[in-house]
């Protein structure tokens, strides 16, 4: 008597990712934007001033600014996106009710296409259509699961917090830092923060973790360094 070998994969996941990976992308993206973009500003703005007060107000408008559009955008990327597989839908939808045959044929030659002798992919497209023929051919067509479109709030909320709390990290570090070094410890909270949402970016992308870290991290590094000596040319030249 054999033992029963379970197939399955306790480390490979089998449910539909596409909902938790958008709002990841998103929260990733934004809190990179919040550290690149409010370091950018409130070093510009210290390279010009050594006022407190200017410095903060400078970056909390780019913190607010920049959240706020940061979630509008991906409110209207995604709502495009989720209006587009909608319409996709209906044409299936209307396509499979006016020509079944052909539609059943079509999802046949996808499966025949992908390896399948044309007898099974022809009986396997038949048995798919007969318990759910819009999720099969949407599915295989499309790439799209009726039941879980794409969420343009899960984004919204996602990259609003996310470049929230990225763009706090510059802003605080800067701030709550003594004249003399507030450049440089802005400087080492972004590099850290940045290589952080590398290691996450490249984790989700199942890519180099150092080759994304050095990427991150050398952008921000040149938004300060310009955004500074801007911000000392224009402090020195109003002044």
């Amino acid at each position: 008597m054999t033992d029963t070998v379970s197939t399955s994969h306790p480390h490979e996941p089998h449910e539909d990712l596409s909902g938790k990976l958008n709002w990841l992308r998103a929260g990733v993206l934004g809190a990179n934007d919040g550290i690149v973009s409010v370091a950018g500003i409130v070093v510009g703005v210290a390279g010009a001033t050594t006022d407190s007060t200017t410095i903060a107000t400078a970056g909390i408008a780019g913190l607010v600014a920049g959240a706020l559009s940061m979630a509008g955008g991906e409110y209207v990327s995604v709502s495009t996106q989720r209006d587009t597989e909608r319409a996709q839908l209906r044409l299936e939808k209307r396509e499979l009710k006016e020509m079944p045959e052909a539609e059943e044929r079509e999802l046949a030659e996808i499966y025949e296409e992908k390896g399948l002798s044309a007898e099974l992919a022809a009986e396997v497209a038949r048995e798919l259509t007969e318990k759910d023929a819009l999720q099969a051919h949407a599915e295989a067509e499309l790439g799209i699961d009726p039941d879980n479109l794409t969420s343009p709030w899960q984004a919204v909320w996602a990259s609003l917090v996310a470049f929230t709390v990225g763009a706090l990290l510059p802003l605080l570090a800067i701030v709550w830092t003594p004249t003399s070094a507030r450049v440089w410890a802005c400087a080492s909270a972004v590099v850290v923060g940045l290589a952080l949402t590398g290691i996450v970016s490249a984790k989700l992308g199942d890519a180099r973790v150092g080759r994304a870290i050095a990427r991150n991290v050398g952008v921000g590094a040149l938004t300060m360094l310009v955004t500074y000596y801007v911000g000392v040319l224009f402090g020195t030249t109003v002044g």
